[in-house]
């Protein structure tokens, strides 16, 4: 599934919290909290994508399972969220990096310049930076 259908709203509150196994009540609540943020409808109806399902499912689990109470939810939701912020920025300072690597190994493979020694019958030699010299005059 891609991220823009994960994020994409279609569930309704009453069908996200059967899918979730919650009663929508607890879905309002987590709202409230701001553990959740479902998108409103121009009717103001609320509607839960896959992430927000996703979301709801993992606050279960630490509640139930681990026993934490909202506000230590709230504190593990915030740090996973950044987290993610966190790895989304290396990935895209590491693109940038090996883009950045990429174009100046283009840059040293222009400033390659081949020099050959005109009294040298060995094959020719790349040197850095060098020019090639002017023939001897004949």
């Amino acid at each position: 599934m891609s991220v823009d259908e994960r994020t994409q709203p279609r569930y309704m509150i009453s069908v996200a919290a059967e899918v979730v196994g919650m009663h929508p009540q607890t879905l309002r609540i987590y709202e409230a909290k701001g553990l959740v943020t479902p998108k409103r409808t121009p009717g103001n109806t609320r509607l839960y994508s896959e992430a927000d399902l996703e979301r709801l499912r993992l606050i279960q689990q630490l509640t139930t399972e681990l026993g934490l109470n909202l506000a230590g939810v709230e504190i593990v939701m915030r740090l996973q969220d950044e987290v993610q912020r966190l790895r989304a920025r290396l990935e895209r300072l590491e693109r940038q990096a090996r883009d950045e690597v990429q174009r100046v190994h283009k840059q040293y493979r222009r400033d390659l310049v081949l020099y050959r020694d005109f009294h040298d019958t060995r094959p020719v030699k790349a040197m850095r930076g060098a020019r090639p010299p002017h023939p001897p005059p004949y």
